[in-house]
């Protein structure tokens, strides 16, 4: 199974990613995914087979899910939670 995809990236969430079917755009996307998305920005098209290397996911399960969703929605990769730590209140020690 081959398909040419759309890529969208989200204009609300960073690293948010909708791959949908060229032919369909984004008809099949549910409206309140569409709401929460924002605005799609196209990033590209691209012929996928179940064997092509994405960074973030596997062809095989973005193919399927746009047969039977009508879209694959690749979510942000987790943040490190040292990176968390940055923006919590720490006590002041006093120390520097």
């Amino acid at each position: 199974m081959k398909k040419i995809c759309s890529v969208y990236r989200s204009s609300k969430k960073d690293e948010m990613y909708l791959y949908v079917d060229k032919t369909e755009k984004l008809e099949r996307v549910p409206d309140p995914l569409k709401e929460m998305f924002g605005a799609p920005i196209h990033v590209f098209d691209m012929l996928l087979t179940p064997d092509k290397a994405l960074s973030r996911a596997d062809a095989a399960q973005v193919l399927a899910d746009i047969a039977e969703k009508g879209y694959f929605l690749q979510m942000p990769p987790p943040k490190d939670d040292y990176l968390l730590d940055l923006y919590q209140d720490r006590p002041q020690t006093g120390v520097r």
